[in-house]
């Protein structure tokens, strides 16, 4: 399977709007973030979460394709872009499934109305709304949600074979922990270096990766108090800082 970050930042993405610290002014590419978004490519072509960027990933790492649309919660960051789905009905036949859990599923529904309104809006995306309730599959690929907490909103992981997928977990219960531990790559938030209401900042991500002892980590859903060079000259061998753009063959 191939993963590829179109997206590692926060919700403000980097740069941030009117900003002029360091990161946001960085020369770096790996300092410029879209938000969170990655595809999964195996036999199927898969999202996760269409962010208000959608459009430009896309155009940056093009696919003909899309087989599926999995959703870790419905926040503007995370669901903004499903209106970009159109030119996929186009290509392809059939509506296009998006599976989220009940609650990320209700928002989508009020967010985007004219798509589910008795009378759709012509031109609007066509798509199956999926209920996650348990682990399922998309065309035979096996898909596990792992249970994790944005503050006090229940939101999602996934687990597709030996690689976990988390981002905005505040906390993660143990029976989630034992899904993933000793998991080949794991993907999880870091958010900057202060504490957070709602997000891990980077000393719990660390602690949190310790604990599942995965055989290598990303960090991802940056904000823009963290510079990728200087972070990443602190970190253990196997965690890495996620970019836009990076793919992993796994």
């Amino acid at each position: 399977m191939k993963v590829t970050f179109l997206g590692t930042g926060t919700s403000h993405g980097i740069p941030m709007l009117g900003c002029g610290c360091k990161v946001c002014t960085s020369p770096d590419p790996r300092n410029r973030r879209m938000r969170p978004s990655v595809l999964l490519q195996h036999d199927k072509q898969i999202i996760i979460d269409t962010c208000p960027d959608f459009r430009t990933q896309l155009i940056r790492h093009p696919i003909k394709r899309l087989d599926a649309v999995l959703f870790t919660h419905w926040h503007a960051d995370h669901i903004l872009g499903l209106d970009d789905l159109r030119p996929f009905n186009y290509w392809q036949s059939g509506a296009i499934p998006i599976y989220g859990n009940a609650q990320t599923l209700e928002r989508i529904r009020k967010v985007f109305a004219y798509i589910f309104d008795p009378i759709p809006y012509e031109g609007a995306p066509n798509v199956r709304t999926q209920l996650i309730e348990g682990p399922f599959d998309v065309d035979g690929l096996a898909v596990e949600p792992l249970q994790v907490f944005h503050g006090k909103s229940e939101i999602l992981g996934f687990k597709i074979g030996d690689f976990a997928y988390i981002t905005d977990a505040s906390f993660i219960p143990e029976t989630t922990l034992a899904q993933v531990r000793n998991i080949g790559c794991l993907v999880l938030n870091a958010l900057r270096y202060q504490p957070h209401p709602t997000h891990f900042n980077l000393e719990q991500s660390i602690q949190h990766i310790e604990k599942i002892q995965p055989g290598r980590a990303f960090l991802t859903h940056i904000a823009h108090q963290l510079d990728h060079q200087e972070v990443e000259n602190t970190l253990p061998a196997h965690v890495r800082i996620a970019y836009d753009g990076l793919a992993l063959e796994l």
